[in-house]
């Protein structure tokens, strides 16, 4: 088997790996063995350079399109939309008695809820921190 087509392999199995990640890495490396593979063909005996020519394309192509990622993924990384929830305001539907859980619309969700003193129905409550499954309201 030819250099190349081991470099070909090798970036082929890379691009399909990438598309497990989406972190762009994978994608990088495999066009960068691909490169190799076109210096390969070109230049058979010198192993060197075609590692020094997939190495080149990988970083150049991760260093320039670092902005690119960083504004798809986010300064912050990823942020589920629960996490928005504490200060939102919401209306209770199902009264929020002492010790026990009501029910509090959110937006168009509904979720169980608890609070420091009871809350008649109708009344507006804002978020103030949430658990997995259950928000914690107060009079707003």
């Amino acid at each position: 088997m030819s250099v190349w087509m081991i470099w070909v392999i090798i970036g082929i199995v890379l691009i399909i790996a990438e598309m497990t990640t989406f972190t762009f890495y994978l994608l990088w490396l495999g066009i960068g063995a691909l490169v190799a593979a076109v210096v390969a063909i070109l230049i058979p005996d010198n192993l060197l350079l075609q590692i020094l020519a997939l190495s080149i394309v990988a970083i150049g192509l991760t260093y320039l399109t670092r902005p690119l990622t960083k504004r798809m993924h986010g300064k912050k990384g990823f942020q589920d939309a629960i996490e928005d929830l504490v200060g939102k305001t919401g209306e209770v539907v199902e009264a929020i008695e002492f010790g026990s859980m009501g029910i509090v619309r959110i937006g168009t969700e509904t979720w169980s809820a608890t609070a420091d003193i009871p809350i008649a129905t109708g009344e507006h409550v804002i978020v103030e921190r949430r658990g997995t499954t259950i928000v914690h309201v107060r009079i707003g």
